[in-house]
C-alpha cells in the first residue's frame, strides 16, 4: 500500500492462502486506519486507529473478543469486551505512558457524535492497547496528548502507511525496527457459494535477534556476526494483534480465533518471554448489535463449527505477514540516548 515494499515485493510469500486485494486488514468492507506521528527530538511515538466500522460504532456494536496471551501490559477496555461480547469504540495503539491519553482523547471522540453518553444511557469503554517504545523513544515525556488521537482518528482510510508510523512509531522487533504491520486472507468454503475476508494489523515490539525466523530461515544464520549495539540485552517488549472480519462469528468464536494469533507470533520466532505482553483482540462486521435494540431478542447467525478451521489458518498465516510486513516497511532509526535499530531491508534478500 502507498508505495511502501512489503514482504512478497520481496519474492517471500507467506502460507497458503489467497490474500485479500490491499493483504491488509482494510480489505474488511467499512474499516479504516489512521496514524499520527510524533517526531522530533529524542521523541519517537504516535497513535494509530482501527475503526472496524463506518458509522456510529456507540450506537451500532460489533461481536469481539480477546485474549491475553501473555499479560505484561497496561491495556484498558479489555474486560468490558470479556464480560459483553461487543467492542464500541475504535481501537487505538500507543506507547505505556500514552494509555490515559488515548482513553480520554477518545471519549472525548466517542462524546462528539453520543449526546446520550454518560446521561440517559451508560458511559462508554474505550479500548487502548499499547507497548513499550521506551528503546527509541523518551518515554517519560509523555507526549502523546488527546489532538494526537484526534488526529490518528480523522487520517482513518483504508490505504496507510506501515512500519514506523503512528503507534508503532518507536517500537522494535528482534532488536530490529518494527512497528505496524498489517495482512489479509481471503476464505472460501467447500460447496458454499461464498467468500469472505479476514484481517490483521500488528503493533510489533518483541523478541531477541537469536529467535528471529523469516519465513524459516533463522535470521542469524544468515547474517553471521549481527550484533545491536549492546545496551538493550534484557530488554522486553509486546506485540498487539488486531483481527477483523466479516465472518459471521459470535463472541466465543471470536475468543478462538484470537488464540490462533500466537502460532503467527511463533512462527517468527518467539517464545512468549516473561515480560513481553502478547494480547490479540478481534471483531466480526457480519452483524452489528443495536445500543437501543427496541426488541426483545436480536436474530444472530454463526459459522459452523466444522468450518472453523480454515478460520484459524487464515490468522496464523495474516499475523505471521503481518509482522514481517511491519519490519520490512520499518526504516532504520536512531532515538533516544542514541540507540539505534537497524532494518530488516538491510539484509532482507539474503532471506529470500
Amino acid at each position: 500500500m502507498l508505495g511502501q515494499k512489503r514482504i512478497r515485493d520481496h519474492g517471500l510469500k507467506i502460507g497458503v492462502m489467497e490474500t485479500g486485494p490491499r493483504n491488509s486488514i482494510t480489505d474488511i468492507e467499512g474499516v479504516a486506519v489512521g496514524h499520527c506521528t510524533i517526531l522530533s527530538d529524542h521523541v519517537r511515538t504516535g497513535v494509530t486507529a482501527v475503526i472496524p466500522h463506518e458509522g456510529n460504532l456507540f450506537r451500532e456494536k460489533l461481536p469481539a473478543s480477546s485474549h491475553v496471551i501473555n499479560g505484561f501490559g497496561k491495556s484498558t477496555g479489555l474486560l468490558q469486551i470479556e464480560e459483553l461480547g461487543t467492542i464500541e469504540t475504535p481501537i487505538l495503539l500507543t506507547n505505556t505512558f500514552g494509555v490515559g491519553s488515548c482513553i480520554n482523547g477518545l471519549i472525548r471522540y466517542m462524546l462528539e457524535d453520543n449526546p446520550d453518553i454518560g446521561i440517559s444511557t451508560g458511559t462508554v469503554n474505550p479500548v487502548v492497547l499499547e507497548c513499550n517504545d521506551g528503546y527509541l523513544n523518551d518515554i517519560r515525556g509523555m507526549h502523546v496528548r488527546q489532538e494526537h488521537v484526534m488526529e490518528a482518528l480523522s487520517n482513518a482510510r483504508r490505504d496507510f502507511l506501515e512500519g514506523s508510523v503512528g503507534g508503532g512509531t518507536g517500537m522494535s522487533c528482534y532488536q530490529l525496527k518494527g512497528g505496524i504491520g498489517t495482512s489479509s486472507r481471503v476464505l472460501h468454503f467447500a460447496g458454499h457459494d461464498c467468500r469472505y475476508s479476514l484481517g490483521v494489523l500488528v503493533q510489533s515490539n518483541f523478541g531477541k535477534i537469536g529467535d528471529f525466523v523469516c519465513k524459516g530461515k533463522k535470521f542469524t544464520d544468515y547474517v553471521p556476526g549481527f550484533s545491536t549495539n549492546g545496551n538493550d540485552a534484557k530488554v522486553q517488549g509486546s506485540i498487539i494483534v488486531v483481527i477483523g472480519t466479516d465472518l459471521p462469528l459470535n463472541g466465543r468464536q471470536l475468543k478462538r480465533v484470537c488464540k490462533r494469533a500466537s502460532v503467527g507470533i511463533n512462527r517468527t520466532g518467539s517464545f512468549i518471554e516473561n515480560g513481553s505482553g502478547e494480547i490479540a483482540i478481534a471483531f466480526s462486521t457480519a452483524q452489528r448489535i443495536p445500543h437501543y435494540p427496541g426488541i426483545l431478542s436480536l436474530p444472530f447467525s454463526v459459522l459452523s463449527e466444522d468450518l472453523i478451521d480454515n478460520v484459524f489458518r487464515a490468522v496464523a498465516e495474516a499475523v505471521e505477514e503481518a509482522i514481517l510486513n511491519s519490519m520490512i516497511c520499518a526504516d532504520p532509526m536512531y532515538g533516544r540516548a542514541g540507540n539505534y535499530r537497524a532494518s530488516l531491508q538491510n539484509w532482507i534478500e539474503r532471506l529470500v
